[in-house]
Parts: structure tokens; sequence; C-alpha cells
């Protein structure tokens, strides 16, 4: 039987039994594999990694584990350091586009509301949010570590928080998005673009006191939600600014 030494760095530990964190481990295998069905068979997702050193040299997820290798693998976090000359997460977008499991709702609220185009639905299943994410060439935020590890994703992320405010801090600073925030023009309800509408048009669908206090309004081109500066307007730029002071 073929063995091959590995060790994964930063934050990839945390798909790792304990008794493999942070060390280098012997990993016994029979036939013939690529690195990248090798490293989702020890837990760790093909779109996590962004470097791998085999024997010192950088390779891609085609490269056919060999008996003795010397792996060691690197998420974006430390594969930034050594700037090996192949990087396999690096996001070549114009624009930074999301598409959520259904455990993310409110992390798509957030990111909607900081101006990113994001994707949810919770009756959206597994195949689908692949094959949208595959299609569309967005990015797949999840807490399904099986979903991540679908063939057809090539950018994805694995959201560690559980706490909503924890998580949009989190995706900002993994992605370093802080310096596209575009608040206020995407509808946090349907994820569509907001544009101004003039009083007179939406006139019938205002609150009265709306009516009388209020001038400036937006709506959704797409399900029509009308947006104006309320009373929870104030909580929600407290909350920008908030996730904006957490760049580090």
């Amino acid at each position: 039987m073929a063995s091959a030494e590995f060790q994964f760095m930063g934050e990839l530990n945390h798909f790792l039994p304990s008794s493999r964190r942070e060390i280098s481990f012997t990993h016994f295998f029979k036939g013939r594999a690529s690195i990248k069905d090798t490293i989702e068979s020890l837990g760790v997702p093909h779109p996590e990694v962004d470097a791998i050193l085999v024997n010192g040299e950088a390779v891609d997820f085609s490269y056919i584990v060999q008996d003795c290798d010397r792996i060691i693998v690197y998420p974006v976090s430390v594969a930034s350091q050594i700037k090996p000359p192949i990087r396999l997460a690096l996001i070549d977008l114009s624009e930074y586009r999301f598409i959520l499991d259904i455990h993310l709702g409110k992390l798509a609220n957030a990111l909607r509301l900081l101006g990113f185009n994001s994707l949810y639905r919770n009756d959206y299943d597994d195949i689908e949010l692949a094959r949208v994410s595959a299609d569309e060439d967005r990015i797949l935020l999840t807490r399904d570590k099986g979903l991540l590890m679908r063939s057809i994703v090539r950018y994805g992320y694995y959201v560690r928080a559980t706490n909503p405010e924890e998580q949009i801090i989190e995706v900002m600073q993994r992605f370093n998005l802080f310096n596209v925030v575009s608040p206020f023009r995407r509808c946090i309800r349907c994820n569509g673009l907001l544009e101004s509408v003039s009083k007179e048009v939406i006139i019938d669908e205002l609150p009265e006191n709306t009516k009388l206090n209020v001038d400036k309004f937006h709506r959704c081109q797409d399900c029509e939600q009308i947006y104006w500066k309320g009373s929870h307007f104030e909580r929600m730029q407290q909350f920008i600014d908030g996730v904006l002071a957490s760049q580090a």
C-alpha cells in the first residue's frame, strides 16, 4: 500500500479531526487518485484550498498522488503569504455575486443590505445550489461541507460562524469586500436593484404618516417593494457602520 505525508495549514484544520490538526500525518491509499479527490477524502472541500505544494513544487488539482509524496495544503490566508506560482482559489470575477444555502438567510439579508448580489431561497436543493453557483459564477456560501465538495462548484466557502452578525464580518474579511460595499442599492426581500421613484407615483401605497413626512423613496425593480428612511434606517446604518469598522 502506498502512502503520502500530508499537512494542512491555517483554517483548513477546521475540517480535520483533532488528532490530525496542525501536524503532519501519513495517509495510506490504493490505486490512482487525484490530489483533489484525496484532499476531499480527508475532509477538506476543494474550494477552500488555494495552493498545494508536493515535494516543494506547486501543483493543481489534477496532480496524481504518488507514493512517498510530501504534501502541504494551504488556504487563501496562508497562500497569499508564500505566493505560490499556482493559486487555486483566486476569484477572478468582475463582480462579487453569491448564492447561499438554507441556513444563511440572515447572512443573505446582510449582504444585500451592503449592496452585494446574493441569491437566497429556502427551497433551493443542493443540486440547484451547485448548478447555479457554477452556471452564474457565484460564490457558494454554505454551512454544508458536503455541498462544497460537489465537483462543479468552483467558488465557495464554508461559513464557520453560527451567529449572523459574526457571519457577515467573516465573509467580508474572507473575500476582502470592504472597499466594494454599496449600501441601500438592493432589495433585502428579493435581491432586486432599487431605483428612485417619485412620491406621486406611489402615494396610494404609503402610510398616512409617511405621506406627510417623507419625500424621497426607492422601489425595487423586481418585486416593487418601497423603501424610505423611516425609523428602521438608523438601525440599519448602525449595523453597516459596525461591519465596516471590523475591517482588519
